[in-house]
């Protein structure tokens, strides 16, 4: 959507600073200046001046000390601006910016994330409130690079909305796995998908006991991109929970807990559009993603409280809570990720209900093994594109609620911190550098968050990412 050039006679909007309004002089008349500068003084920061072929916006920045605020502030404000367009019907426009490159890529990335609406299953036309269709940056030097990315990237987080937010009755574990081939062909990674004859020739009891009460069978996806001069020798491993519907199984969940657990899949999409922005944009690094699939289910044949399970790693687990389900595919996967001898994995889910008890949704819950310099990047990549993360300590005192009389393992503590003990019991698959990264608050909101919107957001796209692109620099 955002080139570098449009129609001359084309909707425009200027964009600048707010303490920086002069280079406005130019394109507005004296009358719409000297209304403009008294507005701006009251707080006014958007403006809209009506003219005979087209419509002239234009929007001041609040100026900021802190450079991930500012950047935010400008993305905010592309949504806000986004929101004035729709209310005058401006479908297209031309953006011309006195505000520098990096703030203008903010401000064209919260513009195009807001336009955003799943609107597949709507009937009324006037019911679809995504009308955007045509953004354009009148920049004779435009960085073309940068705004190919910028497209890539909001493209991989509107794939990652659209698949979080198919309702069940049209999306299980099959169709997940034809997505992710979609993906793959699309923008040319490659998908292997085990289908679950191969996954019970491989033994993998975890994602096999959460599956039994389904009439749909289990997936396993391989997704790999593997570019020539790829910067790591060894690769980065992305693991996403696949749990396309998460009833609780015979933990029944209350049907408050169970009306959005479409979104249990968060993880896998965050994955899916991660490396589908690293294939459409050449990111010379070397991925591979694990994406373990399944319901959870209630059935003659569901997993029970109490039940022993043999993990794919030979580890047996006593399920004491069967709503515990994501962290016991994720486990299969986590020990299927050795045969890669990865450099670092990074698992992704909607795991527990604690993170969002702990940090709400403006936030995720992070902890791992993997170096102090690797936790650092994740959250510099976190501030960057204001997926920002809290890293949560995995303390061996942790481990003891995960203790079983009759197994190995159990798959659920029992004190209050459960997102930490979900994270320790995942840490027993991981004898390599690993992250754990539980996305429960932002994945799905239930009310729009500036150009989050109400649903699935795509959380974790942006912010893979930014932190793959920055890998081995």
């Amino acid at each position: 959507m955002a080139v570098p050039v449009g129609p001359a006679n084309d909707n425009l909007i200027f964009v600048t600073e707010k303490t920086a309004s002069e280079p406005l002089v130019a394109h507005l008349q004296p009358a719409e200046m000297a209304f403009l500068r008294q507005s701006a003084a009251k707080g006014v920061c958007s403006f809209f001046f009506p003219q005979a072929d087209r419509a002239v916006f234009v929007h001041l920045l609040e100026p900021a000390s802190d450079p991930t605020l500012r950047l935010e502030q400008a993305r905010l404000s592309g949504n806000n601006l986004l929101r004035d367009m729709q209310h005058y019907k401006a479908d297209s426009a031309v953006v011309q910016s006195f505000a520098g490159d990096e703030i203008t890529l903010a401000f064209l990335e919260g513009l195009m994330l807001g336009n955003y609406q799943f609107a597949r299953y709507l009937s009324a036309p006037e019911k679809k409130s995504a009308s955007l269709k045509s953004l354009c940056w009148a920049h004779d030097n435009a960085p073309e690079k940068a705004v190919a990315e910028l497209n890539a990237v909001a493209h991989a987080v509107f794939l990652a909305r659209d698949l979080v937010n198919e309702p069940h009755s049209h999306f299980d574990t099959l169709k997940l796995a034809e997505a992710a081939r979609e993906a793959g062909r699309t923008f040319g990674f490659s998908v292997d998908v085990l289908g679950k004859d191969k996954i019970e020739n491989l033994g993998m009891g975890g994602l096999l006991a959460v599956n039994q009460a389904s009439s749909v069978p289990p997936q396993f996806c391989i997704l790999e991109w593997k570019p020539a001069g790829a910067r790591n020798a060894k690769p980065v491993v992305l693991i996403g929970k696949g749990v396309v519907y998460d009833t609780g199984g015979l933990s029944l969940k209350t049907p408050e807990g169970m009306e959005n657990m479409k979104c249990d899949m968060a993880g896998a999409a965050a994955v899916i559009g991660a490396i589908s922005a690293a294939a459409r944009t050449d990111l010379p690094v070397h991925i591979v993603g694990l994406i373990p699939a399944t319901d959870n289910k209630v059935g003659d044949n569901a997993l029970m409280p109490g039940d022993v399970i043999r993990m794919y790693s030979g580890t047996t687990v006593e399920v004491t809570n069967t709503d515990a389900e994501g962290r016991i595919i994720l486990a299969d996967a986590l020990h299927y990720a050795k045969q890669y001898d990865p450099e670092l994995v990074l698992d992704i889910a909607t795991l527990t209900g604690a993170a969002v008890r702990a940090l709400g949704s403006q936030a995720i819950c992070y902890m791992g093994t993997a170096g102090t310099p690797v936790k650092r990047a994740l959250e510099d990549s976190g501030f960057r594109t204001y997926e920002r993360l809290v890293e949560l300590p995995l303390w061996k005192e942790y481990g003891e609620e995960l203790k079983s009389t009759v197994a190995d393992l159990k798959n659920m503590g029992h004190g209050p911190a459960g997102m930490i003990t979900a994270g320790k019991f995942l840490e027993h698959f991981a004898d390599y550098p690993w992250l754990h990264l539980d996305i429960a608050g932002p994945a799905y909101l239930r009310a729009p968050n500036g150009y989050r919107p109400k649903d699935g957001t795509g959380v974790g796209v942006r912010l893979l990412f930014d932190f793959l692109k920055q890998y081995g620099l």
